[in-house]
């Protein structure tokens, strides 16, 4: 039970003091600026470096000095089956079988490849169904599936949610949307955690509709993997993409993951793209003219999983694998509740939360409309930044602030708040 809501410093120190997690900020190198450490709340964005990252990239890059191709086959994780050490410690954040996921490519590639298998249109079926708010390279890689299938996305690529910018989504909209519409409707596409306003999804009930209808379902989690509980396998989702450089931490434009449910692996009548690392292990080198998928997931690999690029993931969800999931949800969800109250509490008049308040249906992101003047927003969001806050903006006036639970404080969200508050006023 969080202590009750008081507005001082003194009562955020309190916060950090009882943190049971504190420890794990320790893990992360912290960003400063000129000497002086920033409050970094943009973890929905990139996440921080963990500090064995450099030595986790440089022991690969030792191995490459020392051994060359043989590294391939030699050592404590062979090149040959370094993409495996990442099943065990995604399939627990994902809430899935091993089998079921592979760490490979980045998001949208790995979105591609999943259209290629779960995007079947047929007969009537031949559209996909996605929010209006979806971010833009979703939707890019939708409209270009829809094209490639002969397909106009102007009539075949149907949305859900409201026009008005950073609006919800609804559930009933959802389901009435399915039973006028689901006949027509191949694919449901939609977010676990929705980029812009933070909002959480029920994947389970999302994934159940869309099978009482005949349509697949599938879910990118960029926003919600490492951020909320996951349950893929028991939803019944078909598919999952997510990237891991937000809540994962593992750098830049690192190597991303697929999650493919269990009632699909191993099935002959699954269409995918192949290449040669997702052919049989025992004979990839071998250079045969068939090919022979493996088993599961790492079926739908192409190519040579990226050592380099990968090993900063291996340093993150080292730390994921000693932080317990529970806990980090937990402080999660304290944080985000402190935040929601020093802003009631603050700028009650100066900014709406859009995120909806039930920690249920939320992460740790909060995004708030900030009610300020179209002429002095460049003005406020330079001086937050002055005052050495890192959140970020989109649109014209829709702040996001994320308190990650493994490396921010509750003073990081006091020094926040305070500092938003001085860059508001006049």
């Amino acid at each position: 039970m969080a202590p009750a809501f008081a507005p001082g410093a003194e009562f955020a120190a309190k916060l950090d003091a009882a943190d049971e997690l504190a420890s794990f900020r320790r893990a992360f190198e912290l960003p400063r600026e000129r000497r002086r450490p920033l409050v970094y709340l943009c973890g929905h964005s990139l996440g921080l470096m963990p500090r064995r990252a450099p030595s986790a990239v440089a022991a690969e890059l030792e191995r490459w000095a020392a051994h060359g191709a043989e590294a391939h086959f030699h050592g404590k994780n062979p090149w040959l089956d370094y993409h495996e050490r990442f099943a065990a410690p995604l399939a627990a954040l994902v809430g899935a079988r091993r089998d079921e996921v592979v760490a490979m490519n980045s998001l949208t590639v790995n979105l591609h490849l999943m259209l290629v298998s779960f995007f079947r249109p047929a007969g009537k079926r031949t559209k996909i169904l996605i929010e209006r708010g979806a971010f833009p390279s979703d939707r890019y890689a939708v409209q270009s599936q829809l094209a490639h299938h002969g397909l106009d996305p102007a009539t075949h690529l149907l949305e859900i949610g409201a026009r008005r910018p950073a609006s919800l989504l609804d559930l009933d909209e959802y389901e009435a949307l399915l039973a006028a519409r689901g006949e027509e409707i191949a694919l449901v596409l939609l977010p676990g955690v929705q980029f812009l306003t933070g909002q959480a999804l029920p994947i389970a009930e999302l994934a159940a509709a869309a099978r009482r209808y005949g349509c697949r379902a599938g879910f990118d989690l960029a926003h919600a993997i490492g951020n909320v509980p996951l349950a893929l396998h028991a939803a019944g989702a078909d598919f999952a993409v997510w990237c891991s450089y937000k809540y994962l931490n593992a750098g830049p434009g690192a190597v991303g993951g697929c999650f493919v449910h269990r009632k699909w692996l191993d099935r002959a009548d699954v269409q995918r793209f192949a290449g040669w690392w997702g052919h049989d292990k025992a004979t990839r080198f071998a250079a045969r003219a068939a090919h022979v998928p493996l088993a599961g997931a790492d079926a739908w690999q192409l190519s040579n999983p990226p050592i380099l690029a990968m090993a900063p993931l291996a340093a993150s969800l080292d730390i994921f694998r000693r932080a317990p999931l529970r806990a980090l949800r937990r402080k999660s969800v304290r944080l985000t509740g402190y935040l929601e109250a020093l802003l009631e509490h603050e700028l009650a008049d100066r900014v709406d939360l859009v995120t909806p308040r039930d920690p249920d249906a939320r992460g740790c992101q909060l995004s708030l409309r900030v009610a300020v003047e179209p002429a002095r927003l460049g003005e406020v969001r330079r001086r937050l930044r002055a005052a050495g806050v890192v959140a970020d903006w989109r649109g014209t006036d829709i702040l996001r602030m994320a308190p990650a639970p493994l490396y921010n404080r509750y003073r990081d969200v006091f020094a926040a708040v305070h500092a938003l508050r001085g860059a508001l006023a006049r």
